[in-house]
């Protein structure tokens, strides 16, 4: 069962719904919102009719945020979904439709249970994903310093105060990164997105934030370390000395347990308003 050996494990899961708007990428965990001015140019700009992206928008949290994450660029398991071929080439849902409509089971992705109006939806966002992401040089992003300190202070004290502290491991965020990277850093701690001003490495929040796992076999043995991959069929890990390790897994053997310490972020994702997400933005930037 143990395959000690250098390299990555293929991973044949494909697509199960749309990628993130790349330009409003820090709110893309609230399905079905218009994000600002920069997303209502991404969908006028691709023609794709706004109803149905923002009901696209809402069926991708529901049925696959969970494997592909709120942003849909890869989670534990699954694939980054804007860079997907089948996204990129698809026309009017030829190539993505027949996916959507009965899943692959055999790589792992269960089928969805779409309506066809349903279907027609996540791929109307999913078009919006692609248009955005291959011009989103060609708009400007606005201010998202429209929300409230005060309001933004109190939240932040009673959602995120367990864990995090203005005068703590916060202090001076407020000057290492302007608004929008900021905000895309806190809704998205391990996939935001924006260009800090002297913050810390890139690696050490990696490191920080980073997935493990235990693997225990049937022989009583335990092997953990930073998680590499992990569907249906097999789990991937490198271990402390920096050992690759690969093992099968038939239904619940071996037993495998996943520790992810960003997880409280990623439930909120679904839970957060836009008044919420901008106030605690205009409360997080006063923290010099």
């Amino acid at each position: 069962m143990l395959n000690r050996e250098r390299g990555a494990l293929p991973l044949l899961l494909l697509l199960a719904a749309g990628a993130s708007l790349t330009a409003q990428e820090p709110a893309a965990g609230r399905a079905g919102r218009s994000q600002g001015r920069g997303e209502a140019a991404a969908v006028s700009g691709s023609k794709e009719d706004p109803a149905a992206v923002g009901r696209g928008a809402k069926l991708y949290q529901t049925n696959c945020a969970g494997c592909h994450g709120a942003t849909a660029r890869g989670g534990v398991g699954a694939p980054d979904l804007i860079r997907s071929s089948l996204v990129l080439d698809d026309e009017k849902g030829i190539l993505i439709a027949p996916v959507l409509r009965n899943g692959r089971p055999d790589a792992g992705m269960p089928k969805p249970n779409l309506t066809e109006a349903e279907i027609g939806d996540v791929i109307a966002w999913l078009h919006v994903q692609t248009f955005a992401a291959g011009h989103r040089t060609t708009y400007a992003f606005q201010d998202v310093l429209t929300g409230d300190a005060k309001k933004g202070e109190a939240y932040f004290a009673t959602t995120c105060g367990s864990c995090h502290s203005a005068t703590g491991d916060l202090k001076g965020i407020g000057s290492r990164y302007d608004a929008f990277a900021l905000q895309a850093r806190w809704l998205q701690p391990r996939g935001g997105r924006g260009g800090g001003r002297g913050g810390r490495g890139a690696a050490t929040a990696s490191a920080r934030g980073a997935v493990t796992v235990t693997v225990m076999l049937a022989s009583g043995q335990k092997v953990s370390g930073t998680l590499d991959r992990i569907d249906d069929f097999s789990v991937s890990l490198h271990d402390a000395s920096g050992d690759y390790h690969s093992f099968t897994r038939e239904g619940d053997s071996p037993r495998v347990e996943v520790h992810d310490p960003l997880k409280p972020h990623t439930d909120l994702l679904a839970k957060y308003t836009d008044a919420d997400i901008h106030n605690v933005t205009a409360y997080l930037v006063t923290l010099k």
